[in-house]
C-alpha cells in the first residue's frame, strides 16, 4: 500500500524539529528477538525502515539484539532439553554453542541484511569483540546464589570499537555475547547488554523495542499504557506486579542507565566546568579490589568468580593501554 506524496511530506516536516535536536547524538536500540519471528514481514520491514532512517537522519544508531526464539528452536532440533534454576536458563557448555552460533550468525545476519535492504550501511559485530563480563549466578526462592552455567553480567564494553565504526560510516548491530577473562563466551540477557551498551557510549537515547505496547497498568488493557515513569515507582510497581517477567529487566536496566547518566553529568561538572555532561568519559566499572579480599574467607563457589574478576580487571587495563597508542581495529 502506497502512502500520498502529501502524507509522507506532512510526516517529514513535523519530523524536522526532532531530526534538528537528535543529529548527531548516539541512540542504542534494543531490537527484540520477537520481531524476527513476526510471521507479518510488514512489521520486520517497519522497524528495519525505522531504524534506517535514524541513521539517514544523521542520528548514530547502534543495535543491540536479543534472540531467544530461535535460540529455543536451535536447542530443540540438537535435542537438548531447557533447562531452568531460579527462574533462569541454565547455559551449560552445549548450550552456550548453540547461543553463540544463533545470535552471531543467524539473528545478526538477518538484522544486517533487512537494514541493508532499506540503505542503511549496517555492520555485524559480534559481542565476543566489544563486551567483556563476569559469570552471573542466580538465585533461588530462598535468595541463595545458584550456578546457571555461562550466563555473564557485563562489565566492560570496548566502545572504541563501536565509536569506530559510527564514524567509518557504518550501523553497528551487536549480539548480547561476551567473554569473560579466559575468552570464554557467555550469553547475557540482551536488554541488559543495550543498557550497557548505552551506558558506555553515553547514548542520548536508550530505546527498548519489543512485541508489546509497553509497561501497561493492566496487562490486559493496552490503554494502560504508562508512557513515564519515575525511578521511584519502580520499586512498587515490581511489589504490585505490574512489572514482572521480561519488563523487568527492561525497567532495571532504563533505571541503571538513568543513574549512571545522571552520576557521570555531576562527576563531569566537578571536574571541569569546561567540559559537558555529554562529552565525559565512558563509564569503567571496576572489579572489587582483590586486596580487600581474604579469599579463605569467602565461599568456595565464589572464589573462581574473584579470580576471574581479577583476571578481566587486568584484561581492561591492557584494552586501555592499547587505546592510549591509538589501537581502533575492528577485530
Amino acid at each position: 500500500m502506497s502512502i500520498p506524496a502529501t502524507q509522507k511530506a506532512e510526516v517529514l516536516l513535523e519530523a524536522l524539529p526532532y531530526i534538528h535536536k537528535f543529529r548527531g547524538s548516539t541512540f542504542v536500540v534494543k531490537y527484540g528477538g520477537s520481531f524476527m519471528d513476526d510471521p507479518n514481514p510488514e512489521g520486520r520491514d517497519r522497524v528495519a525502515t525505522d531504524i534506517a532512517f535514524l541513521a539517514a537522519v544523521g542520528i548514530q544508531v547502534v543495535v543491540v539484539h536479543g534472540g531467544g526464539k530461535a535460540i529455543t528452536r536451535a536447542m530443540d532440533k540438537a535435542g537438548i532439553k531447557s533447562e531452568f534454576r531460579g527462574g533462569m536458563r541454565v547455559t551449560d557448555a552445549a548450550t552456550v554453542k548453540i547461543v553463540e552460533e544463533t545470535l552471531n550468525n543467524e539473528i545478526n545476519g538477518q538484522i544486517c541484511e533487512s537494514l541493508k535492504a532499506r540503505g542503511a550501511n549496517p555492520l555485524g559485530m559480534p559481542g565476543n569483540h566489544v563486551n567483556l563480563c563476569e559469570k552471573l549466578f542466580g538465585s533461588d526462592d530462598k535468595g541463595q546464589p545458584v550456578d546457571i552455567g555461562f550466563v555473564g553480567d557485563i562489565k566492560f564494553v570496548k566502545t572504541k570499537l563501536i565509536k569506530k565504526a559510527l564514524a567509518d560510516g557504518h550501523l553497528p548491530v551487536v549480539s548480547p555475547i561476551a567473554l569473560d577473562a579466559d575468552d570464554q563466551a557467555y550469553n547475557t540477557n540482551a536488554d541488559v547488554a543495550a543498557a550497557a551498551v548505552a551506558n558506555s557510549l553515553r547514548a542520548r537515547r536508550l530505546i527498548f523495542m519489543s512485541d508489546v505496547p509497553g509497561l501497561l497498568a493492566d496487562e490486559k488493557d493496552p490503554s494502560s499504557l504508562i508512557t513515564t515513569l519515575k525511578v521511584s515507582e519502580v520499586d512498587e510497581l515490581k511489589r504490585k506486579g505490574v512489572i514482572a517477567g521480561g519488563m523487568i529487566p527492561k525497567v532495571d536496566s532504563a533505571v541503571k542507565a538513568s543513574r549512571k547518566a545522571s552520576a557521570a553529568c555531576t562527576s563531569s561538572t566537578a571536574a571541569s566546568r569546561m567540559r559537558s555532561c555529554s562529552r565525559s568519559s565512558p563509564t569503567r566499572v571496576s572489579a572489587p579490589k582483590s586486596s580487600t579480599v581474604d579469599e579463605r574467607s569467602v565461599p568456595r563457589f565464589r572464589r573462581r568468580e574473584l579470580r576471574g574478576q581479577r583476571r578481566l580487571q587486568l584484561r581492561r587495563s591492557a584494552h586501555h593501554a592499547r587505546e592510549g597508542a591509538g589501537d581502533a581495529r575492528l577485530g
